[in-house]
C-alpha cells in the first residue's frame, strides 16, 4: 500500500512538474527574444543619435509602439478600464522607469558613447534586479549567485578595458542610471495586478510614457527644431518601435511573470555579446581578444545563473 501510494503521490505531481518547467523554458526564451531585440535599439539608437534629438526620439518611439500594440490591446484595456484606474498609480510609475526614463537616458547616452559601451553598461541592471529580489525575499540559490557575480565579473572587465580600472565618460553615466531605471521597472513587474491583463498593460504605460514626455518633446522641438524623416531615421524609429518596444516588452514582461526578475536579468547578461555582434556588423566595431574572453564569462555565468539544476 505504501508503494501504491507513492506511486499515486508522484503521479499526481508529475504534470505540475512539467509545467513548471515548460513555464521555465518559456520564461527563459522570451528573456532571450527580448534581450537580443533590445540589442539592435542600441545599434539603432546610436545610429540616429546624430539626426533626431533624444526625446524626440523616445516620443516618436511610443507613439508608433502605441499603435503596433492597438489591435491587440486596445479592446482589452476599454475593458479593464476601470482596474486600469484603480491602479493607476502602480502604473504611471512603471511607465515613468520603464518607458518615459529609461529609454530617454539610453537615447542621451547615444550622443557621446559607442553601441558597445551601451550594451555592455547595461549588462549591470541584473545585479540590481538580483538585489531587488533578495531585498524582496527571494532565494537566489548559490548556483545562481555564483552565475551573476562570474557575469558581473566579466562585465567589469569589458567596461574596464580588460582590467578593473573604469574611465566613464558623460554617455556611460547615462547608461548607468538607464541600467538603474530599467532594473526598478523590472522589479515593479512583480508587483503588477494579476488580474491586469499583458496587453492591456502595455498600451497603458507606453500611452502614459507618451503623455510624460509630451511637455519635453514640445521643448526640444521649440530650442532645437524638429528632424528630417528619411528613409534611415524611418527605419529606425519603425524599429525601435515596433520591434524594440512593443515586441520586446512583451516579452521581457511575460517572461519575468514566468521566471522572476532576477532570473530573466541573468539570461539579459547576453545583451553585451549581442550587442557586439551587431556592432562589427553594422557599425564596424571591432572586438578585441580581451573583450572575447570576457564574453566567454559572460556567457558562463548566463548558463550558471539561468540554470535551475
Amino acid at each position: 500500500m505504501a508503494v501504491m501510494d507513492r506511486v499515486r503521490t508522484v503521479a499526481q505531481h508529475t504534470p505540475d512538474t512539467r509545467t513548471k518547467q515548460g513555464s521555465a523554458g518559456l520564461g527563459l526564451l522570451l528573456a532571450l527574444v527580448a534581450t537580443v531585440v533590445w540589442s539592435g535599439s542600441f545599434v539603432a539608437t546610436r545610429g540616429m543619435a546624430d539626426a533626431v534629438p533624444p526625446v524626440q526620439a523616445v516620443f516618436w518611439r511610443w507613439i508608433i509602439a502605441a499603435l503596433a500594440v492597438a489591435p491587440f490591446a486596445a479592446r482589452q484595456a476599454w475593458r479593464q478600464r476601470e482596474l486600469i484606474r484603480r491602479h493607476l498609480g502602480f502604473t504611471a510609475l512603471a511607465s515613468l522607469f520603464g518607458v518615459a526614463l529609461y529609454n530617454t537616458l539610453v537615447h542621451q547616452a547615444g550622443l557621446t558613447t559607442s553601441a558597445s559601451n551601451m550594451g555592455m553598461i547595461m549588462a549591470a541592471s541584473p545585479v540590481v534586479m538580483a538585489v531587488y529580489a533578495r531585498l524582496g525575499g527571494e532565494r537566489l540559490g548559490v548556483r545562481r549567485t555564483f552565475g551573476l557575480l562570474l557575469a558581473a565579473f566579466g562585465v567589469l572587465l569589458l567596461v574596464g578595458d580588460g582590467s578593473l580600472g573604469f574611465d566613464f565618460g558623460a554617455g556611460d553615466l547615462w547608461m548607468l542610471a538607464a541600467a538603474l531605471s530599467f532594473a526598478t521597472y523590472s522589479a515593479l513587474l512583480k508587483r503588477k495586478p494579476a488580474e491586469l491583463g499583458g496587453p492591456a498593460f502595455l498600451i497603458t504605460t507606453f500611452v502614459l510614457g507618451a503623455l510624460m514626455l509630451a511637455p519635453a518633446y514640445a521643448v526640444s522641438v521649440t530650442v532645437q527644431g524638429g528632424f528630417e524623416v528619411t528613409a534611415g531615421t524611418g527605419g529606425m524609429l519603425l524599429y525601435v518601435g515596433v520591434m524594440s518596444s512593443a515586441v520586446a516588452f512583451f516579452a521581457w514582461n511575460k517572461a519575468v511573470s514566468l521566471i522572476g526578475a532576477a532570473r530573466a536579468g541573468v539570461v539579459y547578461y547576453l545583451q553585451p555579446v549581442c550587442v557586439a555582434g551587431l556592432g562589427l556588423l553594422l557599425l564596424g566595431e571591432r572586438t578585441s581578444p580581451a573583450e572575447l574572453l570576457c564574453m566567454a564569462l559572460i556567457l558562463g555565468g548566463v548558463g550558471l545563473g539561468s540554470a535551475r539544476r
